[in-house]
Parts: structure tokens; C-alpha cells; sequence
């Protein structure tokens, strides 16, 4: 598998136009994990490790900054520096014609493109051998079916999948975080930051301990 750059958008703007904002935030803590500037911690949290890692890109970088303290990835996607950097990450996109005014959501020829490159590199069969950047691409591209092959006890561990490993429907993509599966969009991109999503701020305690690696 390449990487994102071969088809032009970073990871998690892909991840964004296939899942929304919390496949996006998916895959910003998933390249942060990669370079082990991110650990879980009790109760599915999320805290940085250290100094920020050279290479990052603004959104990662913004999420980064949110992990100075404990959160989950469900709290990460309600911050409100993560809300603006994903306000600012479809600037662009929406520029391309990639979004539908005013409501954000990506318009046919995104959703074409998204699927087109998801065919393109479908999941490989074993994690042997995969670049960082081909494990990025792969979760953007297909969500909770990467996490669970390439990445499963980090991504159980950060609440990025659910604990029962019941797949998506043929054809369609899910991203547990946002408890839905994207075989296309129906829901404004709002709504999958709202409350529906349980509990919110101070639902976890203490620090991040180191949580190993997959």
C-alpha cells in the first residue's frame, strides 16, 4: 500500500471526507501512536508523551496539544481547538469542490474519489511489512477493519473500536468512534459531535500510563 500522498489529500483529510470528524480525529491519533508521541492511559484515555515530534501537520499537531492532559478520543473530538482545526481542514476541501455549501457535506465527486481510492488500495491481507504511512492510509481509507488488523490493542485500548468486532455491512466503512458506518453521507457533519456520543468531560482519572505498542 502508499501512502496519502499519492492521492493527494493528508490522511485525515481522506478520513474526513469518507467518516467525518471522528474519523479524522481517528487518524490524527493513529499517526501520533505511529510516531509514539501519543500513550493510553485508565479508562480509554489519551495523554501526550513528550515534546512534539518533527513533520507534524497543523491538525496533528492541534490534537497533539489538546493531549497535554488525560482525554478520550470521544472527548478529543469535542474540544474545541479540534473543532476549529476541523473547521479550518475543510477550508481547502471546500474549496476544491469537495464540500456542498452550507452544509459541509462532501458532495458526490468526493464520495466517487473516496471510493475510488479505497478500491485502489484495498485492506492488505497482514500488518508484515506495512510502512507507517501505508497504516495510515489504509485506516483513513477503511477505518475500524484497519484498526482491527493493524493496530488492534492500541485501538481497543484508545476507544478507537468497539469491543465487539462485528464488521460493517459489504461495501461500507466504520469508524466505531463516531457509531456509525459510512457507506454514504445522510447526517450534517455536526451532528456527529453531539451529544449522542454519552458522557463528556471528567469521565476519566488520573494520567496516561504506558499502554505498549501493537
Amino acid at each position: 500500500m502508499d501512502s496519502a500522498a499519492d492521492i493527494g489529500w493528508e490522511p485525515h483529510e481522506i478520513a474526513l471526507l469518507g467518516g467525518g470528524p471522528p474519523a479524522a480525529v481517528t487518524v490524527a491519533v493513529v499517526a501520533l501512536h505511529l510516531k509514539g508521541a501519543v500513550e493510553t492511559g485508565p479508562r480509554r484515555t489519551l495523554c501526550a508523551t513528550g515534546p512534539e515530534p518533527e513533520g507534524l501537520g497543523p491538525f496533528e499537531g492541534t490534537v497533539l496539544d489538546c493531549l497535554r492532559e488525560p482525554l478520550t478520543a470521544r472527548e478529543l473530538v469535542r474540544h474545541p481547538d479540534v473543532r476549529l482545526a476541523l473547521a479550518l481542514s475543510r477550508i481547502p476541501l471546500a474549496e476544491e469542490g469537495l464540500l456542498r455549501y452550507p452544509t459541509l457535506r462532501p458532495t458526490r465527486s468526493a464520495r466517487r474519489r473516496v471510493a475510488f481510492w479505497r478500491e485502489r488500495h484495498p485492506l492488505p491481507p497482514a500488518r508484515h511489512g506495512l510502512t507507517d504511512d501505508g497504516t495510515l492510509l489504509a485506516v483513513a481509507l477503511h477505518g475500524d477493519a484497519a484498526l482491527r488488523l493493524l493496530l488492534p490493542r492500541f485501538a481497543l485500548r484508545a476507544g478507537l473500536t468497539a469491543r465487539d468486532a462485528r464488521g460493517a455491512p459489504a461495501g461500507a466503512v466504520r469508524f466505531s468512534l463516531g457509531r456509525r458506518r459510512f457507506l454514504r453521507w445522510r447526517d450534517e457533519y455536526d451532528e456527529s459531535v453531539s451529544g449522542d456520543w454519552g458522557a463528556g468531560h471528567g469521565e476519566h482519572t488520573g494520567g496516561c500510563g504506558s499502554g505498549g505498542g501493537d
